[in-house]
């Protein structure tokens, strides 16, 4: 079995009620739980921290779908260059588009995907902020303005761009691995 991480961070031991559970729900729905969460596995307060934001970010109250959170998502872990990131959220776009040559693209190359002008708007933002977030000017949230984006939508934005930066650096340098489960999802 793939190890989470290249670190060796041994899960805390018993893990709390709370956590086991979590665990548990994940392995009733998505069929595994995810090497992210048992990465994080060792310091529980961690854990929580990390599934707490994601859950807000990616699952929460917001005028973005599920969908372009993920696609986000994936622009920004393509950048990064964020293995564990691309297959995925790679994987997430596939099962809610229902269309697995999105998926495919979004992780090699957006621009290719085909995506309406305020997709595109969206994930040029997304990729701006990831490259050169000081460089961000109002003409750039104009731009999502232009194409109905609120500021509280800039605002879900920019949190899920800085979120899976974050997330990107912490799993690439501690060579977190994905689900051989991802790989499947979807096709």
């Amino acid at each position: 079995m793939t190890l989470p991480t290249a670190l060796n961070l041994p899960a805390a031991d018993p893990l709390p009620e709370a956590t086991a559970r979590y665990f548990d729900i994940c392995q009733e729905k998505l069929g595994m739980v995810p090497n992210v969460l048992r990465a994080y596995a060792f310091d529980p307060v961690k854990l929580n921290a990390f599934t707490a934001m994601y859950n807000d970010l990616m699952l929460g109250d917001s005028a973005l779908s599920k969908l372009e959170r993920e696609m986000i998502a994936v622009v920004v872990s393509s950048i990064n260059r964020c293995w564990y990131c691309q297959v995925a959220h790679g994987a997430a776009v596939r099962a809610l588009s229902g269309d697995p040559a999105l998926g495919e693209a979004m992780v090699m190359n957006w621009r290719a995907a085909g995506l309406d002008r305020r997709q595109t708007a969206m994930l040029t933002f997304a990729e701006k902020a990831t490259k050169a977030s000081a460089e961000i000017t109002e003409a750039d949230r104009d731009a999502l303005r232009a194409e109905g984006f609120t500021d509280r939508d800039i605002w879900d934005i920019a949190s899920v761009v800085g979120f899976f930066n974050m997330s990107n650096r912490v799993a690439s340098a501690t060579g977190m691995e994905p689900n051989a489960e991802y790989h499947a999802q979807a096709r």
